[in-house]
């Protein structure tokens, strides 16, 4: 009898999506493929495996038993991987890499640099994925890791066969038009919140989600005016004094012109992450690859907070200018500004 490792997972997500639908959206399919996928199980098994209980679907006894045994088939296989790797001696292999719009551009190229220096025997091939399905993607196995951002204020959920690898924290600032920055170190803006259009990604994302949890925990409401999800088009419009938005030392990498950061009161942070599966982390080519993508996230965390490249022009110069997050927590209190 073949199990096949597609139909599998697809078994497992079912396991905690609950719903055809949501089983498909986690793992990049479509509910007719989810639907497939069981059925050929079943006709392998020859057992019925899930039934639908109104809107939901629940496992039968045998899909129990055999959601048992897929999770360990497919650690099985990881952890078959990882050995054969390190009875080989030699840090090698391809691998496949999720990455997000800003990790892409920014952290992606001085990592693979330092991995082909190093290990010049891992081969990276790496595909954009939406950053919100980055975990979704280990999960389903359609990538070995993935590029991701976690937010205290909305954080991911876990799942116990990825782990969360952190490559740094950044503290959030808030981009402002540089003819609207504060003219004084002193000078606090009353009510941001209320007092600006907000450029924000849409509520259902983790990003916008956080955005909006963390100014309610500091009793104000953004008024979100335009629903933007790329970083670079969400700085132009701030640029262009279309409102204000979110800004981190990485997103400043891909646009500081006509922009100033201006430090929050409130702590607001995010985490760049990695996600891998629990199994495949002690693979040898995957330790390469993410002590390379931390040394390269540490590398750009370094370089900005120095002000490379920092906002250009007149607006680096006025008093609320901020190149990065770690120049955000070592100005004084009053210097710093509230979302509301």
């Amino acid at each position: 009898m073949e199990l096949p490792g597609v139909q599998l997972r697809t078994l497992l997500e079912l396991t905690r999506s609950r719903t055809m639908t949501a089983a498909a959206a986690a793992l990049g399919y479509t509910p007719g493929a989810v639907s497939q996928h069981i059925a050929a199980l079943e006709r392998t098994t020859g057992a019925e495996l899930v039934r639908r209980a109104g809107r939901r679907v629940e496992l039968t006894d045998a899909g129990r038993v055999l959601a048992v045994h897929a999770e360990r088939i497919l650690g099985a296989q990881a952890e078959a991987v990882a050995a054969l790797e390190r009875a080989r001696g030699e840090v090698g292999g391809r691998l496949r890499l999720g990455v997000f719009g800003t990790a892409a551009a920014v952290l992606l190229p001085p990592a693979l640099h330092r991995l082909a220096a190093r290990h010049p025997g891992v081969r990276v091939a790496s595909r954009e994925v939406d950053v919100d399905q980055a975990y979704a993607e280990v999960l389903a196995g359609r990538v070995d890791l993935a590029l991701g951002l976690d937010y205290p204020d909305a954080p991911l959920d876990r799942d116990g066969a990825v782990e969360l690898v952190r490559l740094r924290s950044e503290r959030f600032a808030l981009a402002v038009p540089a003819g609207r920055a504060p003219r004084a170190a002193d000078r606090r803006p009353v009510s941001l919140a209320a007092a600006h259009d907000w450029i924000l990604p849409a509520a259902g994302s983790y990003y916008g989600r956080a955005i909006r949890n963390a100014c309610r925990r500091a009793g104000c409401e953004p008024r979100v005016v335009h629903e933007v999800t790329d970083t670079a088009t969400s700085l132009a419009m701030v640029g262009a004094g279309l409102g204000v938005a979110p800004l981190t030392g990485l997103m400043l990498r891909l646009r500081s012109e006509g922009i100033v950061a201006v430090p929050l009161r409130e702590t607001v942070e995010r985490h760049v992450v990695v996600a891998v599966g629990s199994a495949a982390r002690d693979r040898p080519s995957v330790a390469a690859l993410i002590a390379a993508l931390r040394a390269g996230a540490e590398g750009e965390a370094g370089a900005t907070a120095e002000g490379r490249p920092g906002i250009r022009g007149r607006a680096a110069r006025r008093p609320g200018a901020v190149p990065d997050e770690g120049n955000v927590t070592r100005r004084s209190s009053d210097r710093r500004v509230g979302c509301g």
